[in-house]
């Protein structure tokens, strides 16, 4: 079955750049219909949803954090990354990384997962 394995540096400095990669085991990034999701929870809150990227490479963001994110992926690797530019400590949260679906219909987008990464703890801090 397919597995997720999130990984990235534990600390990361106010300002800078934080960056995830996400390697997957027992399936392939790049097979049809399959979508490749970055989800995060901070301390005492639900579940944020940050982006995807699709079968096709195609990229969808959170409105909210679009302006700060980038999904990549690298198809040799069977990984994609996610990046998240000028973070601040309320970007410390647990970062996931998932598969699964993304639709949308003339009333808007929507997704589901069926597998997840085990998360990894990610903190901003000076």
């Amino acid at each position: 079955q397919v597995q997720l394995h999130e990984q990235g540096p534990g600390l990361v400095t106010p300002s800078q750049t934080l960056s995830l990669t996400c390697t997957v085991s027992g399936g392939i990034i790049t097979s049809d219909y399959y979508y490749w999701h970055w989800i995060r929870q901070p301390p005492g809150k639900g579940l944020e949803w940050m982006g995807v990227i699709a079968f096709s490479g195609t990229t969808y963001y959170s409105p909210s954090l679009k302006s700060r994110t980038s999904i990549a992926r690298d198809t040799s690797k069977n990984q994609f990354t996610l990046q998240l530019m000028s973070v601040t400590p309320e970007d410390t949260a647990v970062y996931y990384c998932a598969k699964g679906y993304y639709y949308c219909s003339s009333t808007g987008c929507s997704n589901s997962f069926d597998t997840w990464g085990q998360g990894t703890q990610v903190t901003v801090s000076s």
